[in-house]
């Protein structure tokens, strides 16, 4: 509503004063469009600077204090491939850039897959269905396509001293 009357009073100005009028209405516009146009952040969004830092650091300051062979996957944000808050995991952290799921290793769990990412850090923080050995990790992508593109692969995961 406070929109059109503020639409009406742009053209009863614009009667008045048609230079200024227009500018003025003009202006208006491009920023109502703007709000309609502009992207809105996702949880996906929200996270992604604080995890970066997180690895970051891990990856200065930690050794490897174990190797295992592992099958990895990758998984999206979406009800079909998670639960009904998709971009919540398991203990209760947003999806961030760097999270994986594994049933075997605890939450907070640092990783790394030297073969696939070199030095980057992973963190353990979500949990995959029961029927997925212990032998597994999947690793979140932000959209789905690049999760499907990533397909199905063995490597060396190394978990991080704490």
């Amino acid at each position: 509503m406070n929109i059109i009357k503020t639409i009406k009073n742009i053209v009863i100005l614009r009667a008045k004063i048609p230079f200024i009028g227009s500018v003025f209405a003009g202006i208006i516009i491009a920023v109502c469009l703007l709000g309609i146009v502009m992207p809105k952040a996702t949880n996906a969004d929200l996270d992604t600077k604080s995890a970066a830092y997180i690895a970051k650091v891990s990856e200065e300051s930690k050794k490897a204090a174990k190797t295992i062979k592992v099958i990895i996957t990758a998984y999206s944000s979406t009800p079909d491939q998670t639960d009904d808050t998709p971009f919540i995991t398991a203990s209760g952290k947003h999806v961030a850039d760097g999270i994986v799921a594994n049933n075997m290793l605890p939450f907070g769990t640092e990783i790394r897959i030297p073969e696939l990412y070199g030095d980057k850090v992973f963190v353990v923080e979500d949990r995959m269905h029961r029927r997925k050995s212990n032998y597994h990790v999947d690793i979140w992508f932000p959209e789905r396509h690049l999760a499907v593109n990533f397909g199905v692969k063995t490597a060396e995961i190394e978990v991080l001293e704490n």
